[in-house]
């Protein structure tokens, strides 16, 4: 008796995928044309605004990459090791952890290096980067290669212990190596697909193989924002895709789920890809004004006087605080007495700078004056 083919990579013309050109032309059109404003816009731009909006949208992306699967990251050590990373100075900058560090690098290797070839090599650098301490969590895991699927198949499972739903299960660890090699000569010689629509069958297809004990998410992410790059003919990244999946998560997983139970013809997904990218540049214009109005804000109070303090304190508020701004906090980020915060707030708010929050509460907020 055969065996059904619940999965894409079982299917016997795998990884031979196909889509309705008609059906997703207007959104294809759509992006490209987002695409070539969005890159005419930041070119208007000077150089300083221009690595301002890298350096946001970089931080955004690696922030997001991670949280889609439940890790945290520290905004400001992010933020502090991507400047490191391209030559930026930026006030406030912190020290990073190492997988902080290697976030960044794995992200700006897939896109500073965009064009230079995908190797089986530089996966592993990237997984290697990604678990610096060779754990995910509590757990050991093998790290810089592929998995081996020694306490059974690789699944993608959800629901309480007893009662798991498996949503999806990988090739077996023994096909690997050839499924990637695979991968790999079509990801660097193909260039028969116009890169956008590439990126969005890399996604699903890396994914699918789940070459890795753990983070292919994340790696998927990087290889769709080097095609990306490669589609932009710029490595400078001034949108980010995994900042829109975070936000469309739910969809995603459900719709990836169903093209990876469904049949080789992909449009669905590809038409999910696009207005999902056609959101991301969307998106830049929050960037850009956030940037802007960093920008102008420093350059209206070039004159006024702050101390180191008040200016650490004003970088955090304009690149976007995590919380309120009380006392409190602003004498936690300072490691000062909380009367020199009191001073220190008081002091702008006489400048025109700060204002309490019109919402009332326990404790007072503060926010910059509009």
């Amino acid at each position: 008796m055969q065996r059904m083919s619940l999965y894409i990579h079982q299917k016997k013309d795998w990884p031979n995928f196909k889509w309705d050109a008609d059906a997703i032309f207007s959104l294809f059109s759509e992006a490209r044309n987002l695409q070539g404003k969005l890159f005419g816009k930041m070119e208007s731009l000077g150089f300083d605004l221009r690595s301002e909006a890298v350096l946001e949208n970089m931080t955004l992306d690696i922030l997001k990459s991670t949280e889609i699967e439940g890790e945290l990251l520290d905004p400001v050590q992010v933020r502090s090791s991507v400047a490191r990373k391209l030559g930026i100075e930026i006030a406030g900058s912190v020290d990073s952890d190492r997988n902080v560090d290697g976030m960044v690098e794995m992200l700006l290797d897939a896109t500073q290096n965009c064009f230079k070839p995908l190797t089986k090599t530089r996966l592993f650098d990237w997984h290697a980067a990604s678990f610096p301490t060779g754990r995910s969590g509590m757990y050991t895991i093998k790290v810089a290669d592929w998995r081996e699927d020694t306490t059974g198949p690789m699944q993608v499972v959800s629901g309480v212990l007893g009662k798991e739903k498996v949503h999806f299960q990988a090739p077996d660890s023994l096909v690997i190596e050839t499924e990637i090699e695979q991968f790999l000569e079509w990801f660097n010689n193909n260039d028969k697909v116009d890169l956008l629509l590439k990126a969005a069958i890399a996604h699903l297809w890396f994914v699918t193989i789940h070459p890795f004990e753990d983070g292919n998410g994340r790696i998927t992410r990087a290889l769709t924002d080097m095609l990306l790059a490669r589609s932009d003919k710029s490595s400078q990244r001034f949108y980010s895709m995994s900042a829109q999946i975070r936000i469309e998560r739910k969809g995603y997983y459900e719709l990836l789920e169903k093209t990876q139970k469904g049949s080789l013809d992909i449009t669905s997904w590809m038409k999910w890809f696009l207005e999902c990218l056609i959101n991301a540049l969307n998106e830049t214009d929050n960037i850009l004004n956030k940037v802007l109005f960093k920008s102008s804000f420093w350059k209206e109070n070039t004159k006024t006087i702050f101390n180191e303090r008040q200016i650490k304190i004003l970088n955090r508020l304009l690149d976007g605080l995590d919380g309120k701004l009380t006392s409190s906090k602003w004498a936690k980020m300072n490691k000062c007495s909380k009367d020199t915060a009191l001073r220190d707030i008081q002091d702008l708010i006489n400048k025109n700078i700060l204002q309490k929050e019109a919402e009332g509460g326990r404790s007072t907020n503060y926010e910059l004056k509009k």
